[in-house]
């Protein structure tokens, strides 16, 4: 099938507001980095299954091209300024738009390590929701600054797919140099990024489509349901607003990740995910890698937290509720996670493996010890020195309690009998903290934030 060449405009610069929608609130230039906005245009390719194949739940689908329709979105790249920084690779993040509006942006964490690595990041907004937003109040580029983005335009979501790996390939090796996003910078890799409702979809990529195209050289998926996306959906976007836990709990855990491709893999799930993944778990191996964090849940109070300044910058959002929200800060695990997977595709060194969450009983449930702390998988400080039950069972019955999970903090009381005091706590938790660092799930820069965290969570007398 045809395809029209891809066009590429830019630097975006103007519009009402002035700046690029929902990127990171950070010294960009001080860090040695720059920000710069370019649109994308040209024929999208929408794909389905061939004649007799399904989802099958091994992940090993079959799929062609079925339609094209045209398109007109944007990415935002985020490179070095000096070029001799630049390590050669490029992460490629899908833009979650769960929420009615694009999040393209990083934990803290995440982007210290891109920076101090050296690579670069290119965020791309494939799908329709992140264009037109969601009602009843709209939130996305074009109802925000309509002079700036008034004349981008996604068919719909059947054609992101095509659209991600069109935008990988204007910042990859064999860019057209015309007007070229990535300022004449030797490429070599090129990573496909995705978390929640983004690493299903790369998870339909991964599955369908990686095979045609071979268009990334690594996936990189935090948060991943062990679902994947349809590759046709017509006019539905994605709003999990207009979704019950029944319905969004129907469709997790049903297709693996194709192991038959020659390419890395990483997933980095909470304790949320894992028990969606349970039933097709797969074994890490020379491609594969994933990874489980105990206690943790999908949406935290510390990643809360860490949009909220973003979110008054750019006028988006809704405040949610606080009490009694999970606290595991699962950002630092990404960050690490992050550098394994570049040091991976680079090197050719696999990240660490890691026991899974344990599971018991019929059906499995996760195994839990006398606080409800599970099992297993990855123990971050907060889990194996803990001040709180913290877990990914909600405290309500609605699908955003679901994703925040819960934190029950222990009595003062208890604190005391079980560390003596303050002093005793903080010493052990960065015992706990370095003992994660030298299992390679945290990064020692991370670790004294953790402890302040940890400081300003014992209870006032």
């Amino acid at each position: 099938m045809g395809r029209t060449q891809l066009t590429v405009t830019g630097p975006i610069v103007g519009g009402r507001r002035g700046w690029p929608f929902g990127g990171p609130v950070l010294p960009l230039a001080e860090l040695g980095y720059r920000e710069d906005e370019y649109f994308i245009e040209g024929e999208a390719t929408r794909y389905d299954l061939v004649a007799g194949a399904e989802y099958s739940r091994d992940g090993r689908w079959q799929a062609e091209p079925v339609g094209t329709a045209p398109y007109k979105t944007r990415i935002v790249v985020y490179r070095p300024i000096d070029p001799a920084r630049f390590n050669g690779m490029v992460v490629v993040h899908w833009g979650n738009v769960t929420v009615g509006f694009d999040l393209i942006t990083l934990g803290a964490p995440e982007w210290h390590e891109l920076i101090e690595s050296g690579a670069a990041l290119v965020a791309v907004t494939p799908q329709r929701a992140g264009i037109e937003g969601l009602p009843p109040s709209p939130q996305g580029l074009a109802a925000w600054d309509p002079e700036r983005y008034g004349t981008l335009s996604i068919p719909g979501d059947d054609y992101s797919f095509d659209i991600f790996a069109q935008a990988a390939a204007a910042v990859g090796r064999h860019r057209s140099r015309t007007i070229d996003p990535m300022a004449g910078l030797d490429v070599s890799s090129v990573i496909a990024n995705g978390a929640s409702q983004s690493a299903s979809r790369l998870a339909t990529y991964l599955n369908a489509l990686q095979p045609l195209t071979n268009a990334f050289d690594g996936y990189f998926l935090p948060l991943h349901f062990g679902n994947a996306s349809p590759l046709n959906v017509g006019e539905a976007v994605a709003n999990l607003g207009a979704v019950t836990v029944a319905t969004f709990e129907a469709v997790m855990g049903r297709y693996m990740l194709r192991d038959d491709l020659d390419v890395p893999i990483m997933v980095v799930n909470t304790e949320f995910e894992a028990k969606y993944c349970y039933s097709i778990r797969q074994p890490d191996g020379d491609r594969y890698r994933h990874w489980e964090c105990a206690g943790a849940a999908h949406s935290s109070l510390p990643i809360a937290r860490s949009r909220r300044p973003l979110f008054a910058r750019d006028g988006v959002g809704t405040e949610l509720p606080e009490d009694g929200v999970n606290e595991v800060n699962t950002l630092p695990v990404f960050a690490a996670a992050l550098r394994h997977m570049l040091h991976w595709i680079r090197e050719g060194v696999p990240p660490p493996a890691h026991p899974r969450i344990a599971f018991r009983g019929d059906p499995p449930a996760i195994a839990r010890d006398r606080h409800g702390i599970a099992q297993g998988g990855i123990r971050l400080p907060d889990v194996e020195i803990p001040r709180a039950t913290n877990s990914a069972t909600p405290v309500s019955d609605d699908v955003w309690a679901l994703l925040r999970g819960s934190c029950h903090p222990f009595s003062r009381e208890q604190l005391l009998e079980m560390y003596g005091d303050r002093e005793g706590y903080l010493a052990r938790f960065e015992v706990a903290a370095m003992g994660a660092v030298d299992a390679g799930v945290l990064l020692p820069r991370d670790v004294p934030r953790l402890v302040e965290e940890a400081a300003a969570g014992w209870p006032a007398e």
